[in-house]
């Protein structure tokens, strides 16, 4: 499976325009963001529906709370901001507004991971995923390219309950082609291999498929499965592959504590007796730098994959 890693797209605009055209054929769906609708490109909506838009400023809670009573009334919501702030400072409204009592309202963390960049340690979310996943009725998608992010989306506007959808703020390379077809709780194998399995999603799953290339020509046969739904997961297909291969690896742009890692972990030690090591960052916080070299620092390049799971394997 190849990539094309120089030609990419932004996820977040594919974000913006696929609310827009769904706001066309849909009135009731309404769009909240926290000042931010430039940079989450809920702009686009704003712009063709201004009497859908609220703006709520920077009081993130506000926004939730009256996306909660939006969808109270029937309304379909759509909330944005940074994924930093979209679970951070909303993380009790969300949980007793929106999750208890399963409110029909989407959050959309944009911003996520290191790859924020040169805004640093306190807007890059690396622990969003461990929030949103611990709270009862919520669902947690974390899509990898622009044609999943659309489905992603269009999946979301007719779904009755609570979801949270962490996107990028870089731009990603296509990966999924035309019969692509995402499905909520759903884990894809994108490649089949037999000495280990690379578990991953979001932006990392095109490093991740590069690093598989790189294993090959060292010798290592690696499966790669790609978990878009971190919650609920897809325990049967999951399983079913990683248990054909000696030892898994997971791969996410997020803290390896309560993330994509730990919710493998915790399915693998129920179920198969299976190594599993967690590549992402560990329990530290961000900093400023060029998001693609901040990927190779945290060790979430293709280059440094590899070069971990040869280690390992060694």
């Amino acid at each position: 499976m190849l990539i094309n890693k120089s030609e990419r797209k932004s996820i977040r605009s594919a974000f913006g325009k696929t609310l827009v055209e769904l706001g066309k054929s849909n009135s009731d769906i309404v769009v909240l963001d926290a000042d931010l609708a430039c940079s989450t490109q809920t702009a686009m909506f704003a712009k063709e529906f201004p009497e859908r838009f609220f703006n709520a400023g920077i009081a993130e809670q506000d926004m939730i709370a009256t996306a909660a009573g939006l969808a109270s009334a029937g309304k379909i919501p759509f909330a944005a901001s940074f994924a930093m702030f979209a679970t951070g400072r909303t993380y009790d409204q969300i949980r007793n507004s929106v999750a208890y009592p399963k409110f029909n309202v989407k959050i959309i963390g944009t911003h996520g991971g290191v790859t924020v960049g040169e805004d640093g340690a306190s807007h890059q979310a690396l622990e969003d995923v461990a929030l949103m996943r611990g709270i009862p009725n919520m669902g947690v998608i974390v899509p990898a390219d622009c044609r999943e992010c659309e489905q992603v989306i269009r999946f979301a506007a007719k779904y009755d309950g609570p979801l949270y959808i962490r996107i990028a703020r870089t731009n990603v390379c296509d990966i999924f082609d035309e019969n692509y077809k995402f499905e909520f709780g759903k884990a894809y194998v994108l490649k089949e291999g037999t000495d280990i399995s690379i578990i991953s999603n979001g932006e990392t799953l095109a490093e991740v498929i590069e690093a598989a290339g790189i294993l090959e020509k060292e010798g290592i046969s690696a499966q790669v499965i790609h978990v878009p739904t971190v919650k609920p997961l897809d325990e049967k297909t999951i399983l079913e592959a990683i248990s054909k291969t000696k030892k898994v690896f997971t791969v996410e742009n997020h803290s390896v504590i309560g993330g994509l890692g730990s919710a493998i972990c915790e399915l693998v030690c129920e179920n198969i007796p299976t190594p599993v090591h967690r590549i992402g960052t560990k329990d530290v916080f961000g900093q400023s730098g060029k998001w693609d070299e901040l990927l190779d620092f945290y060790g979430l390049s293709s280059a440094k994959i590899a070069k971990t799971i040869i280690s390992e394997m060694n």
